[in-house]
């Protein structure tokens, strides 16, 4: 079955509402990395209840609907799907514990033929006590295996407005380099509910055309989020308004990330590279301060 531009806008995604404890806001920040200092009090404030804070990018994991390019009907080839690009907006800090609603939508479909076709899920994350809108999660995904679908007739929509470059022409104002363990993306794919065997099973990375199982992309996106605050904002999940990154390399769990931020009044632009493999992991990188 080919992908279906109709069939897709009109996903039934239906209503996931969730319940999330502050032992779950404590895992999520574990599986980031948080906590691997126990002197570091900054860190602490994310994985221990006095005080317990969470990371703006744990919107990415409220409200999920499931890798649901996988299901059947979708038409898509979700064996040879990546992570494109990742764009959040926080319209006010995320509670550390409740009951959360998210409504997914597919906003957009368009077809780049030789690269596949780009599909953009759009995701409202609700208080579902309050009814207090909390994050809006865009993700972009590029499904390689469905270029050139418009042949057939079916519409390709225009793509989102583009990210901008970070201002290499000089240094960065922070460099921060963020390791990983080799187990991370077999603990964030739990505590996330992404269950694409990509990122466990080496059958299917093998499929997808990767050496071994990869780290999620959110995961990624969560780590460069949490350095971003550390550096940008002094902790307070408050002033990260919005984050959005474009997803260049794969990273491989157990690799060190190094992020390089360069402030720009009240945005920071960032990228990422693997520094062992000269390979730039993250790039287009952009957060809003408040």
């Amino acid at each position: 079955m080919a992908l279906d531009y109709q069939t897709l806008k009109t996903w039934p995604f239906g209503v996931v509402e969730q319940t999330w404890s502050q032992r779950d806001t404590m895992l999520y920040a574990l599986a980031l990395g948080c906590g691997a200092d126990p002197l570091d009090a900054g860190n602490l404030g994310f994985v221990y209840e006095e005080h317990l804070r969470a990371l703006p990018t744990m919107a990415t994991a409220l409200g999920y609907p499931g890798f649901w390019m996988m299901r059947e009907g979708s038409g898509i080839d979700w064996r040879r799907v990546v992570n494109g690009e990742q764009r959040l907006t926080l319209h006010r800090p995320l509670p550390t514990a409740g009951r959360f609603i998210g409504q997914s939508r597919v906003t957009h479909i368009t077809d780049k033929p030789g690269v596949g076709a780009v599909v953009v899920t759009e995701r409202q994350l609700t208080d579902a006590d309050s009814g207090d809108l909390l994050a809006t999660v865009q993700t972009i995904t590029v499904c390689r295996g469905d270029g050139g679908y418009s042949s057939s007739g079916q519409p390709s929509d225009a793509p989102l407005s583009p990210l901008p470059p970070p201002p290499t022409e000089r240094a960065p104002d922070h460099l921060i380099d963020l390791p990983t363990r080799p187990e991370t993306a077999l603990i964030y794919r739990l505590v996330s509910g992404d269950m694409n065997p990509l990122h466990a099973a080496p059958e299917a990375a093998a499929a997808a055309g990767f050496a071994r199982p990869i780290l999620h992309g959110l995961a990624t996106f969560g780590l460069a989020g949490r350095a971003i605050l550390s550096a940008c904002c002094n902790g307070d999940p408050a002033r990260l308004t919005a984050l959005s990154t474009r997803y260049s390399a794969p990273v491989f769990p157990g690799e060190t990330l190094r992020l390089e931020i360069w402030r720009r009044g009240q945005q920071a632009h960032f990228r990422a590279t693997i520094p062992t493999r000269n390979a730039l992991a993250l790039n287009y990188g952009l957060a809003e301060l408040a």
